[in-house]
């Protein structure tokens, strides 16, 4: 059977994300822990750099998990604190027409604030080579939020084989079963929304040249 395989990027290198990052890390360790060999694979990047965003953010992956602020006061973009590192995703949607591929991950969490909103998932279409289960947040959230929501979904993603489920159906349901754990845990709502998403036709045309 095929490892999981999870990219965990954190776009700026922020202090502020070390927490939450850390705490995603302990998940998939723990969850490794005691089997003769890791049941899921962990590609961890954190960098300032475009070109390696770029390419960490389109490996074939299971779960692409990115950590940075979500901006959409121009274009949407992950942020860094200090500004100083922004990728927006029509700057990937490019990169994508010029390289002819893109995210290639059945299951996408832009853990950041805000980044459910329908502009964030327009934008995504543009970026993505196939279906989708597109995890984004509806509100200002901080490292408890994504701790809690993050422990959830990582337990249940790997609670069975997903014998016959593409990995954005494994992906629907872990984020729905980390929601529902979420609000019983915290008894408020959970920011985190998940959708199935689809190539937009531009992705498409980026796909073929």
């Amino acid at each position: 059977m095929k490892n999981r395989q999870i990219t965990l990027v954190d776009l700026g290198l922020d202090s502020s994300f070390d927490a939450s990052m850390s705490f995603v890390q302990g998940i998939t360790g723990n969850i490794n822990a005691g089997w003769n060999r890791p049941y899921l694979d962990v590609n961890f990047v954190r960098t300032r750099d475009h070109e390696t965003a770029f390419s960490a953010l389109t490996t074939p992956s299971t779960v692409l998990h990115v950590m940075a602020h979500g901006d959409h006061s121009e274009e949407p973009s992950f942020l860094s604190t200090d500004g100083e590192t922004q990728v927006s995703l029509k700057s990937l949607a490019d990169w994508f027409l010029d390289h002819q591929w893109g995210i290639a991950s059945g299951v996408v969490i832009a853990d950041g604030c805000k980044t459910g909103i329908g502009k964030w998932q327009r934008a995504i279409r543009d970026c993505i080579q196939g279906d989708v289960t597109y995890i984004g947040t509806s509100t200002v959230i901080g490292w408890y939020e994504a701790t809690v929501f993050c422990s959830a979904f990582y337990g249940a993603l790997v609670r069975n084989r997903g014998l016959g489920r593409t990995p954005a159906e494994q992906g629907w349901d872990a984020a729905n079963r980390a929601i529902r754990a979420y609000e019983t845990l915290t008894d408020k709502p959970c920011p985190y929304k998940p959708v199935l998403l689809t190539p937009s036709r531009q992705a498409l045309r980026s796909l073929t040249g």
